[in-house]
C-alpha cells in the first residue's frame, strides 16, 4: 500500500508543474443545498483535471529510468495529462481511448502532442492495448489509476485540502478506478484521521460499491453514465485495498443529480465542471454526503466537457 512518504515525495516531484488549486465557496449554493460546502477546484488544474498530478509523477519517474515513449489508456483526462507531461519532458506518447470518447478530450490529447488510438468502450479493452503498444515500441505504460506513482501524485490533493481547510470535517471524492480517492485517503488518514473521507460513485458505474459490498474486486459491464471519466469496469488491485481499509463511506448518485449539480455550480459560481467533476458535489447536494453542521469539501475533479454537450445537459436540468 502507498504511504504518506510517497505522497510527500510526489509533491516534491510535481510542485513545479501543477497548480495548487483554490478552494471555492458559494454562499448561494450553501443556502440552497443546506450544507457548508466548499469545492476543491481541480477543474482549474493544468490540462483541466486532477489527473496531471499522478501522470506527472509517473512520467517523471519513467523518464528518470530512460523512457522515451509512454502509453496510456484513458477516457480523456488521464490521456490529456500524460500527453501534456510527455511533451513537456520531450518524449512521445500514444493514448488509447474508447470509441465513444468525448471529442473535446480527444482534441485536447492531440493538441498536447499525443497520438490517439481508439479501442473498445471499456477499460478492460483499452488497457491491454496500451500495454501491448508499450511492449511493442519499448515504451512505458502509464496506468490511469492502479500504480503507486499515480496514487501518490493524486494524494497531493489531500495534502492541499488539509492545508487550505484545516477545519474540514468531511472530504467527498469522486470514485472511478480509485486512484484519486486512494491517494487522498493515504494522505488524509495519515495526517488527520478524524477527517471523514466519503466516496461518491455514479449509480450506473457502481463497481466500487459492489466490490465493497462483496469484500472483493467485482467487475461490471459497459456503462452509459454521463460521468465518462468514472466509467471503469472494476477497482484497481492497488487502489481497492486502500479504499476497503480506510474509506468512511460510499454513496451512489443518480444521473439527474449529477446534471443538477453541474447546473447549480455553473449558474451560481460561474464555474464549468464536467459530469465526472460534479459527482462529489451531487452527493452533497442530494444530502447523501455530509450534514448541515459539518464543513464539507467536495472535489470538483475536472472541467473538460464539450460546450455543446454541457448546454444539452443543462437544458435537461432546466426542463425536468
Amino acid at each position: 500500500m502507498p504511504k504518506i512518504e510517497d505522497v510527500e515525495q510526489a509533491r516534491s516531484h510535481i510542485q513545479g508543474i501543477i497548480h495548487k488549486t483554490p478552494i471555492l465557496q458559494s454562499r448561494s449554493i450553501q443556502e440552497k443545498w443546506g450544507r457548508r460546502v466548499f469545492f476543491k477546484a481541480e477543474h482549474l488544474q493544468k490540462t483541466g483535471s486532477f489527473k496531471i498530478r499522478g501522470a506527472a509523477n509517473a512520467v517523471i519517474n519513467a523518464v528518470s529510468g530512460g523512457a522515451t515513449l509512454v502509453t496510456a489508456a484513458s477516457s480523456g483526462n488521464h490521456g490529456q495529462a500524460v500527453a501534456y507531461i510527455a511533451a513537456e519532458l520531450g518524449i512521445s506518447s500514444i493514448i488509447v481511448v474508447p470509441t465513444d470518447a468525448s471529442p473535446a478530450k480527444v482534441a485536447a490529447i492531440q493538441a498536447y502532442g499525443g497520438r490517439v488510438e481508439y479501442c473498445g468502450t471499456t477499460s478492460a479493452e483499452r488497457i491491454p492495448r496500451a500495454k501491448s503498444l508499450a511492449h511493442e515500441m519499448s515504451g512505458v505504460y502509464i496506468p490511469p489509476y492502479d500504480h503507486c506513482d499515480i496514487i501518490a501524485g493524486q494524494g497531493t490533493v489531500g495534502l492541499e485540502i488539509l492545508e487550505q481547510m484545516p477545519d474540514a470535517d468531511v472530504i467527498v471524492v469522486p470514485v472511478g478506478g480509485g486512484g484519486l480517492i486512494s491517494g487522498i485517503l493515504t494522505a488524509v488518514k495519515a495526517r488527520r484521521p478524524d477527517v471523514l473521507v466519503i466516496g461518491a460513485e455514479p449509480a450506473l458505474a457502481n463497481d466500487t460499491a459492489l466490490s465493497l459490498e462483496r469484500g472483493e474486486i467485482t467487475a461490471i459491464g459497459p456503462t452509459e453514465t454521463i460521468a465518462d471519466g468514472l466509467r471503469t469496469s472494476q477497482p484497481g488491485d492497488l487502489t481497492f485495498p486502500v479504499v476497503n481499509e480506510l474509506l468512511d463511506g460510499l454513496v451512489l448518485v443518480e444521473e439527474q443529480e449529477i446534471i443538477e449539480a453541474m447546473r447549480d455550480i455553473a449558474m451560481r459560481t460561474k464555474q464549468l465542471v464536467e459530469p465526472s467533476g460534479a459527482v462529489a458535489p451531487a452527493a452533497v447536494m442530494s444530502g447523501k454526503a455530509g450534514t448541515a453542521d459539518q464543513t464539507i469539501i467536495a472535489v470538483t475533479s475536472g472541467g473538460n466537457v464539450d460546450l455543446q454537450r454541457f448546454a444539452e445537459l443543462v437544458n435537461i436540468a432546466e426542463t425536468e
